[in-house]
């Protein structure tokens, strides 16, 4: 069976998944070709598949967002600088997708396989490929508008249901995804859809010197050895509820003074980091909140993780995250809120503590559980890391997907 997937980022946790799902599915007997960015960042780890490294796209990261705009004037002109790049970005890619719609049609695999479709308006490549016969799935990691709100996010997920409607097959990850996906779409057969867990993040290497690098991290971040760190890592969005763990802290610092917040990431053009720091000050919480406002290389996470106590997943709305995984593939227990698959991934009081969305009097008492605890917290920890080995494994996942494949293929011919 010959399988082209399809992950136009090179960056990131989409690649990280695509990469995984590829060895799985390469170490099963399938013939497998990647099909991404020419940044492709894995290119020194093993492979047991193909990497055609075509796509001319952009970064996914812009240092120039790690810093807030100081003032109205600066502020406006990057708006007006985005908005021109955006115009002359939508046109390569553009550009992009067709050479992608050619070299796909030259070569015909038995299945295309896609991870994230950005925007609605590459429903039409889709469909054409669909015309032109190629078998067309997808692993759907997000199918609902996060950072827009309103009429225009209503029009964004309406607009999809070309692109949804051009997948033979479709994965979800976790039952609830499944069932609210087909409540938005009941339009798409339910026979097309299909549900699988995200598998681990046992990807990130871990140096032999991994403690030396944890230290130094630690000095960077003018942590103490007494210190307990709370840990949110990933891109920053309006979505996963930073100011709610801000506003948490505070009380956590109260029932712990020795407990301290990392927020890591990159901020996206949707988050006000003016916002984030003022708010940080207004609690009097400078010298306990630290910023690392930037995309964190592959080599980083290993000494972070090795240092970080708890992973808190504050998220408003969510359909899942792989920062689960990752903080999990760690031995590191996560407190996250009730929504999306989050349930099902994170198990109250075993694997970490679930708590309701933006309730920030929940989410502190659930940290200051962990911080105040550490034998429950290693205890957690352990359970977690059986989690990432046993239920989040990915051989299963490649095995329930190829097997889908191989069914469908039976049907064609």
């Amino acid at each position: 069976m010959k399988i082209y997937v399809v992950e136009p980022r090179g960056t990131g946790g989409m690649i990280h998944y695509a990469y995984q799902l590829c060895q799985a599915m390469a170490a099963e007997g399938a013939d497998v070709t990647l099909v991404t960015a020419e940044n492709y960042e894995l290119g020194e780890f093993p492979h047991n598949f193909q990497v055609n490294r075509f796509l001319k796209l952009w970064p996914l990261s812009d240092p120039r967002l790690a810093k807030p705009p100081r003032n109205v004037v600066e502020k406006a002109l990057r708006k007006l600088f985005w908005t021109a790049r955006r115009g002359a970005r939508a046109i390569r890619y553009i550009h992009q997708l067709l050479r992608l719609m050619n070299y796909l049609l030259r070569q015909r695999p038995d299945i295309v396989q896609f991870g994230e479709v950005e925007f609605p308006f590459e429903g039409l490549f889709l469909q054409y490929l669909k015309w032109r016969g190629l078998t067309l799935t997808q692993i759907c990691h997000e199918f609902e508008s996060r950072e827009t709100q309103g009429l225009v996010a209503k029009i964004n997920d309406r607009l999809k249901v070309i692109v949804y409607q051009s997948f033979d097959l479709l994965f979800l990850h976790g039952a609830s995804n499944l069932e609210k996906f087909h409540a938005l779409y009941p339009m798409i057969p339910r026979e097309r859809l299909h549900e699988i867990v995200h598998g681990n993040e046992q990807i990130f290497p871990i140096p032999p010197d991994v403690e030396a690098q944890s230290r130094a991290m630690q000095a960077k971040y003018g942590l103490r050895d007494e210190n307990r760190l709370v840990v949110f890592f990933g891109i920053l969005t309006p979505s996963k509820g930073l100011p709610d763990l801000i506003a948490a802290f505070k009380e956590v610092y109260a029932c712990n003074a020795s407990a301290r917040l990392l927020i890591a990431g990159m901020p996206t053009k949707y988050i006000d980091m003016n916002a984030l720091l003022q708010q940080v000050k207004d609690l009097e919480l400078e010298e306990v909140v630290r910023f690392d406002s930037r995309y964190l290389a592959m080599e980083e996470i290993a000494p972070l993780m090795h240092r970080a106590n708890v992973v808190v997943l504050p998220y408003i709305n969510s359909s899942q995250s792989g920062a689960v995984q990752v903080a999990y593939s760690f031995g590191r227990p996560v407190i996250a809120t009730n929504v999306g698959a989050f349930p099902e991934v994170v198990e109250h009081e075993k694997s970490g503590f679930l708590v309701p969305p933006q309730s920030p009097a929940h989410l502190a008492e659930a940290i200051c559980k962990v911080v105040n605890d550490p034998a429950q917290a290693e205890a957690m920890g352990r359970y977690a890391k059986h989690l990432s080995e046993t239920k989040f494994a990915w051989p299963p996942i490649a095995r329930s997907i190829l097997d889908v494949y191989g069914k469908h293929l039976k049907t064609q011919h």
